[in-house]
C-alpha cells in the first residue's frame, strides 16, 4: 500500500456493459471483481465500482463556479499538468463531449487550475483537474 490513502466510490450505472467499455476502453482503467450487479475498476490507483441501478446519473443540479455551470455530483482526479494534456487529447480524438471544455479556472488567482467536465454512459459527471504547483490545491 502506499502512504496515501486510496478513494473507494460506489456509484450507480444503467447499463454495465456501457461502463465497462467508458471506463475501461476510454479511460484506460483496468477492470476488477465484478458480478452481475457491479463492477470494479483501477480508477488510476483508486477503487471504483460501477453499481446497476435504475437511478443511475440522477441530475441533482448545477453551482456556478468561475462562470461554469459545474454539476453538484461529480468525482474525478487532481492530476499533473502533463497527464492532464495527455487525457484531454484522448477524449478529444475518442470525440467524448465536454460539459465544460479543458480550460484554466481562477486564472492568476490562489487555486489556479487546469480542469475538465464529462459524463459517463450513465450521466454521472467526471472532472479531470490539474495545477502547475500542488500546495494550490488547498489555496484560499
Amino acid at each position: 500500500m502506499t502512504e496515501r490513502p486510496r478513494f473507494h466510490l460506489a456509484f450507480p450505472v444503467h447499463d454495465l456493459e456501457a461502463a465497462r467499455r467508458f471506463y475501461g476502453d476510454v479511460l484506460g482503467c483496468p477492470e476488477g471483481r465484478s458480478s452481475p450487479e457491479w463492477v470494479d475498476f483501477d480508477f488510476f490507483g483508486h477503487q471504483i465500482v460501477a453499481h446497476l441501478s435504475a437511478s443511475a446519473g440522477a441530475c441533482e443540479g448545477a453551482n456556478e463556479v468561475d462562470g461554469e455551470q459545474v454539476p453538484v455530483r461529480h468525482f474525478g482526479l487532481i492530476v499533473s499538468t502533463s497527464k492532464f494534456k495527455e487525457i484531454s487529447d484522448s477524449l478529444q480524438a475518442k470525440k467524448i463531449r465536454f460539459i465544460i471544455e479543458p480550460q484554466v479556472r481562477f486564472q492568476g488567482q490562489p487555486g489556479e487550475q487546469f480542469t475538465m467536465f464529462f459524463l459517463d454512459p450513465s450521466g454521472n459527471a467526471l472532472e479531470i483537474k490539474a495545477f502547475e504547483d500542488e500546495r494550490a490545491i488547498f489555496a484560499r
